[in-house]
């Protein structure tokens, strides 16, 4: 191995995180702790309720029980680390745990990113098509599409890791993060990293616009068929059934544009640590509020629990 590798490995990273500990950021840190204690709450009991009730055993549940286990996957694997290093003062990170955090993350926001693409196809079947619906979302075109996202995700979160973790770093090792986040990382690099920045770039814009392009797709052609709609109660159902996964989309690609798609020259470590906070954290815990609250066969799964626990 070479000289650059021992640099590499030699001493942990450190976060300097997005908090100080004034009075004004203990009482942001501590409404983080709610939104993660909401957001592992919320998503635990959306995939029990979709498991446990057979009437939610259709393909949309099927898709939102693995963006529920994306979304407390991701919310885990960047909470704990910063809760630990504000109440301890522990902001060093190892070397492999770096690389971990990496990997996960990447992986993670890539799968869901293309998950939600892919659900509004399903949108898109289920009001364009719904008497071949089961034909078109069969089990093994869901398993497929499902299988599709994990993939690509994991495999950007494996070229994205693997580059990373070969640079170079022996000067600061001074992360201007919260979590181990790639753009961050690279500024540390001791080493020119213009080719490893287009490729996390293009990278970036596959993993962003191809989804993207699929739900223009699918709901300019819902959005036509709903025009054409005789009845006011059908465009209102079929506008209900999209609200949803619309919500969901905007708060996750707003978010992943603004730090991933903007030039360089306009990007501040400020603003990306905001942000981040928003689909990391606050995401997490919106989805299933959405999802639930939003949905009648949700919230009387949730009843039915209830009331069974009440008889037991």
């Amino acid at each position: 191995m070479g000289p650059w590798w021992n640099h590499s490995t030699l001493g942990d990273f450190i976060l300097l995180g997005i908090f100080s500990h004034n009075q004004t950021d203990l009482v942001l840190f501590s409404a983080i702790l709610l939104v993660f204690t909401v957001a592992v709450a919320g998503n635990i009991l959306l995939l029990f309720l979709i498991y446990s009730d057979a009437q939610l055993h259709t393909p949309m549940y099927f898709f939102l029980s693995h963006l529920s286990l994306m979304d407390l996957t991701l919310i885990c694997t960047i909470v704990p680390k910063m809760a630990d290093s504000f109440t301890h003062g522990r902001r060093s990170i190892s070397f492999i745990g770096c690389g971990l955090q990496i990997g996960f993350f990447v992986t993670l926001v890539g799968s869901e990113g293309l998950l939600l693409g892919l659900m509004a196809y399903d949108r898109h079947v289920a009001i364009n098509h719904p008497l071949r619906y089961h034909v078109l979302m069969s089990q093994r075109v869901c398993f497929q599409i499902v299988g599709s996202s994990w993939a690509f995700g994991t495999l950007d979160g494996l070229i994205q890791v693997v580059v990373a973790m070969t640079l170079p770093y022996c000067g600061s090792r001074e992360v201007d993060h919260f979590f181990c986040e790639v753009l961050a990382l690279s500024k540390l690099a001791c080493a020119d990293t213009s080719l490893f920045d287009t490729l996390l770039f293009y990278c970036c814009v596959f993993m962003l616009l191809l989804p993207f392009s699929i739900i223009v797709a699918s709901y300019a052609k819902i959005l036509r068929a709903v025009i054409n709609m005789n009845s006011a109660q059908a465009r209102q159902k079929a506008l209900t059934t999209c609200s949803s996964h619309l919500a969901a989309v905007s708060l996750f690609y707003g978010a992943a544009m603004f730090i991933y798609l903007r030039p360089k020259r306009y990007r501040a470590p400020g603003h990306d640590k905001v942000v981040s906070l928003f689909y990391t954290i606050l995401t997490p815990m919106l989805n299933p509020l959405i999802y639930s609250l939003r949905n009648r066969e949700v919230m009387r799964a949730l009843r039915k629990r209830i009331e069974i626990s009440g008889m037991a």
